[in-house]
C-alpha cells in the first residue's frame, strides 16, 4: 500500500514536471503576436509588391479571407466593451469609495489617483500634437488611409452628435452629453453611448459604498465576478490575436504598402518618451515632495516590483510582489499598503491613460480626422476614467481604446494598426502603473506620519 502511494506521487510529479517543460517550450502569447505582425507585414507588403495594388488574387485574399478574420477578431473585442468597462468601473469605484471606512486615506488615494491620471493623459496630448507621429507618412498612403477610415469616421462622429442633440449653451451641451435619460438604451446602441454609461457606472459604483454591508456584499460580489469573467474573456479572445493581427496586417500591407510603417515607429517613440517623462519627472518629483525619499532610493528599492511588472504586463499578476516590497522595503504600514495597492492594480493606471490618449489622436491622425479642442477635452475624461475602467490584465486596455474611438468618431478598425506592437508598449506601461501605486502608497503612508524607508536585509540598522 505504501508503495503504491509513494507511485502515485511520483507519478503526479513526473507529470507536473512534464506539464512544465511543455509550457516552457511553448512560445509565450506576445512573442506569438510579433511573429503574426511581421508575417502579416512581409506577405501583405510581398504580394502588393509583386501583383500590384489592383491585383484580383490580391483583392480576393484581403476580401474573402485576412479581412474578414481581421474583423472577426475586432468584432469580438467590441462585443465585450460594455460588460468590461461597465463592470470594472462599478468595482474600482466601489473599493475607491469606501472613504467612510478609511477617512483621509481614501480620500487622498482617490484625489492623488485623479490628479497623476490627468498629469500622464496630459502629457501623452501634448507629445501627439507635438510629434504628430500619424502624420508622419507619404501623401500617397495618406490619402488612402483617409479615403477608406475618413469616411466611416465622419459618419460615427455625426451620428453622435446628433443623437446628443446638443443645446447652445456649454453647461447643457455637458449635461446632455454626459447624464443619460435611459442608460439600458444607451447600452444597447449599435454605437454605445459609452460617456452616458461610464457616467451611469460611477455613480452605481459610489451608490454601492452607501449601502450597508449586508446589502453591498452581495452586489459587490457579483460585479467582481462578472468583471473577472469578461477579463477572462479577453485572455481567451486575445489567444486568437497571433492569427488576427497576422490577418489585419496583411490587409494593411496589401492595400496600402509599407508606407504607414515609419509613422508606426514615430508612434512608438512618443508612447515611450510620454512613459519615460512621467516615470522619471512626474514620479521622481512625487516621491521627493510628497513622499520625502530620494527618488533614486525609491527605484533602487522597488527593482524587483518594476522587473515583474514588466514581464507578466499584468497590475493584478504584480500585486503579491508589490504588497510584499512596499511593506518591507518602503515600510508602507499593512493596512495602507493593502487598501492602496490593491484599488492602485484596478483603479490607479497612469501608464494605461497616456497610452490610450496618445494612441487615439495617433489613429485620429492616421486617417485624416482632426480632433477639436473641446474632443481632445473628451479624450482627457474618458483616458482618465479608462485608469480605472481598464482590466489589470494584458492588452486590457485595447477594448477601452475602441471604446474612445468610436466616441470621438474615429474608426475602430484602425486599432488593428497598432496590435502587433501592443504588447511590447503594454509592459512598459504596466510598470509605469505599478510604480505609480507605489507612489501613492508612500505619499498616503508619509502624509498619515509613517516612517518609511527601513533598513533593508543585511544593511547596518
Amino acid at each position: 500500500m505504501d508503495h503504491s502511494f509513494e507511485d502515485q506521487v511520483a507519478s503526479d510529479l513526473d507529470e507536473k514536471t512534464d506539464d512544465l517543460a511543455a509550457a516552457g517550450r511553448r512560445t509565450p502569447l506576445h512573442a506569438r503576436i510579433l511573429i503574426g505582425l511581421g508575417t502579416g507585414v512581409l506577405a501583405g507588403g510581398s504580394l502588393r509588391a509583386l501583383l500590384g495594388s489592383g491585383s484580383r488574387l490580391l483583392d480576393g485574399i484581403v476580401n474573402y479571407v485576412t479581412d474578414p478574420l481581421g474583423q472577426l477578431f475586432l468584432r469580438l473585442l467590441l462585443m465585450i466593451v460594455v460588460p468590461l468597462v461597465f463592470s470594472a468601473l462599478v468595482v474600482g469605484v466601489a473599493a475607491i469609495g469606501d472613504v467612510r471606512k478609511l477617512g483621509r486615506v481614501g480620500l487622498r488615494t482617490f484625489a492623488y489617483t485623479l490628479i497623476l491620471s490627468a498629469i500622464s493623459v496630459l502629457i501623452g496630448l501634448t507629445l501627439a500634437n507635438t510629434l504628430r507621429p500619424g502624420m508622419h507618412v507619404d501623401g500617397t498612403t495618406r490619402d488612402e488611409l483617409m479615403a477608406r477610415y475618413a469616411t466611416t469616421a465622419q459618419a460615427s462622429l455625426s451620428g453622435s452628435a446628433a443623437r446628443a442633440n446638443l443645446p447652445d449653451t456649454p453647461l447643457g451641451a455637458v449635461i446632455k452629453t454626459l447624464v443619460p435619460t435611459n442608460p439600458v438604451e444607451s447600452a444597447a446602441r449599435s454605437t454605445p453611448d459609452m460617456l452616458g454609461l461610464m457616467f451611469f457606472a460611477l455613480l452605481l459604483g459610489l451608490a454601492v459604498t452607501l449601502l450597508r454591508e449586508e446589502h453591498s456584499r452581495p452586489l459587490i460580489s457579483f460585479f467582481t465576478g462578472f468583471y473577472e469573467a469578461v477579463a477572462k474573456l479577453i485572455e481567451l479572445i486575445m489567444k486568437f490575436a497571433p492569427v488576427a493581427v497576422a490577418c489585419l496586417l496583411f490587409t494593411l500591407t496589401a492595400r496600402f504598402g509599407f508606407g504607414f510603417l515609419v509613422s508606426l515607429g514615430w508612434f512608438v517613440f512618443t508612447v515611450l518618451l510620454g512613459l519615460s517623462l512621467h516615470m522619471f519627472l512626474v514620479y521622481s518629483l512625487s516621491v521627493k515632495f510628497l513622499s520625502r525619499i530620494p527618488p533614486l532610493e525609491f527605484f533602487r528599492r522597488i527593482k524587483t516590483v518594476m522587473i515583474t511588472a514588466f514581464s507578466t504586463s499584468s497590475s493584478n499578476a504584480t500585486l503579491p510582489t508589490a504588497l510584499r516590497v512596499s511593506e518591507q522595503n518602503l515600510g508602507v504600514p499593512r493596512g495602507i499598503n493593502s487598501f492602496v495597492l490593491t484599488i492602485g492594480a484596478t483603479a490607479n493606471q497612469n501608464g494605461t491613460a497616456l497610452y490610450e490618449g496618445v494612441t487615439v489622436l495617433f489613429l485620429a491622425q492616421l486617417a485624416g480626422v482632426e480632433l477639436t479642442f473641446a474632443q481632445q477635452l473628451m479624450v482627457v475624461y474618458l483616458a482618465i476614467l479608462g485608469g480605472v475602467g481598464t482590466a489589470g490584465v494584458p492588452s486590457g486596455s485595447i477594448p477601452f481604446i475602441i471604446v474612445v474611438l468610436t466616441t470621438v468618431g474615429v474608426n475602430p478598425a484602425l486599432i488593428a494598426v497598432i496590435l502587433g506592437i501592443d504588447r511590447l508598449l503594454d509592459m512598459c506601461r504596466t510598470t509605469l502603473n505599478v510604480v505609480g501605486d507605489l507612489t501613492a502608497a508612500t505619499y498616503i503612508a508619509k502624509s498619515e506620519g509613517a516612517p518609511l524607508l527601513p533598513p533593508l536585509a543585511g544593511q547596518p540598522t
